[in-house]
């Protein structure tokens, strides 16, 4: 009997060229068939899709519309201005926090459990439902400065600016989701659903709607030093076209900081309760 052997890869003795080409490939397509998973799963969201894009332009109307006129006098100029980058970096930050519920309902409905029977890349369950955040992050985003646009809000950027913007919109919607990610992994899914306190609340707490020299004197050190304010500065910055590069290199600090301790740590906690 002759038996046919798939061709080596060159440069590697007895590595078949097939086997290589999977190794390569495969965990690619893992993880954009499970993003596409999470992105029809969010599009069967009624509650998704209202707190993804409806939520968030309801928040620009009450701060814009509602409390805009009692607040602008601190701020130095149209309130608006200065509130659209703080309406984002929250409205991101919520729209992330939406991935540690889902992520809580695949580990306890059994779903990791069926993934694990397949030949797939391990964790590409956790970077579908990341890029999924991506997109749908990036689209709620526009969807805010639509609406900010259409009550008076006009950003100077030019084209270096929003380019900036985007990269930093997408570095910072990566480490919310990981965080969330993180979260969701040991977290049941009633408790996961309280997630998004953190990215709703803590931004109150910095520079993104009022002056942190409005604010009570106790309260400077924890408002200045805390990452959302040059998260928040930043985009102020590269939205209205005076971008702080020590601002910009303080908050991508804080987020690569954060995205690799939150990636790190949901890898070993998704292997370990994978392992049982």
């Amino acid at each position: 009997m002759t038996t046919t052997l798939a061709p080596a890869t060159p440069g590697v003795p007895g590595v078949p060229a097939t086997t290589r080409v999977r190794g390569t490939r495969a965990p690619l397509r893992d993880v954009a068939t499970m993003s596409r998973r999470e992105a029809r799963r969010s599009l069967r969201s009624i509650d998704g899709l209202i707190t993804a894009f409806a939520l968030p332009a309801l928040i620009m109307t009450v701060f814009v519309v509602i409390f805009g006129g009692a607040i602008s006098g601190g701020t130095g100029g149209d309130y608006i201005d200065y509130v659209v980058p703080g309406v984002l970096v929250m409205c991101l930050g919520m729209n992330s926090a939406t991935a540690a519920m889902s992520v809580s309902q695949d580990m306890t409905t059994g779903t990791i459990d069926r993934f694990k029977t397949l030949p797939i890349f391990s964790s590409s369950a956790l970077w579908g439902h990341t890029v999924a955040s991506v997109v749908r992050n990036l689209a709620s985003a526009a969807v805010v400065l639509l609406v900010a646009v259409a009550y008076g809000f006009r950003p100077d950027a030019g084209l270096g600016g929003w380019l900036g913007f985007v990269a930093f919109a997408v570095l910072a919607v990566l480490t919310f989701t990981w965080i969330s990610v993180t979260l969701g992994l040991v977290l049941s899914v009633e408790a996961s659903q309280s997630v998004n306190m953190i990215f709703l609340f803590v931004p109150y707490l910095s520079s993104g709607f009022v002056p942190v020299e409005t604010m009570p004197d106790w309260l400077h050190g924890f408002a200045e030093h805390q990452p959302f304010t040059p998260i928040i500065e930043s985009v102020r910055g590269l939205l209205m076209g005076a971008a702080d590069a020590g601002t910009i290199v303080t908050a991508c600090a804080w987020l690569v900081g954060f995205l690799a301790a939150s990636i790190v740590a949901g890898s070993v906690l998704y292997r370990r309760r994978t392992a049982r």
